[in-house]
């Protein structure tokens, strides 16, 4: 299992994905790796308000939240952070439901209001001000999955 990353800025994803690459399309707002446990399996994260948030510190880069590959048989669960991978346990389906549902209601919510407000195009070049401008408990769900690993409930 991976522990530390490098970065590209690209337009296009590359047709063959290095590993221990994150590739970073502000053009189209998705990060692109292969899993970082080594299975192989190509992740894809959306950069949007209801997705995953980019930071940029001008040396590395992060995503908030975690990448939790569910659906991969290898069910790899980290945050990405500075560069660095911080590697967590499985979850709970029980949980990972929770959260699906949490993040669906959120988008539902944003897109809800987006639609009653003067248009503003996202702008994945522009990071939010933080996961707090979400509608919903993103930071909610983020504590409650630390409490879990914490041995907490």
């Amino acid at each position: 299992m991976r522990t530390s990353i490098t970065h590209r800025f690209v337009e296009f994803v590359p047709d063959v994905l290095e590993e221990g690459v994150l590739y970073v399309s502000l053009e189209y707002a998705t990060a692109v790796h292969r899993c970082f446990c080594g299975c192989g399996k190509e992740v894809v994260t959306p950069i949007s308000p209801t997705d995953w948030l980019l930071s940029y510190d001008g040396e590395s880069v992060s995503l908030d939240p975690s990448i939790g590959n569910w659906s991969f048989p290898c069910r790899a669960h980290y945050w990405i952070r500075k560069n660095k991978v911080h590697w967590y346990g499985d979850m709970p389906q029980g949980l990972i439901d929770a959260g699906r549902r949490r993040d669906k209601k959120a988008k539902a919510a944003y897109y809800a209001t987006q639609a009653t407000m003067p248009s503003k195009k996202f702008d994945p070049k522009v990071p939010s001000k933080s996961s707090a401008d979400l509608p919903g408990d993103r930071k909610g769900l983020a504590s409650t999955i630390r409490e879990w690993f914490k041995g907490g409930k």
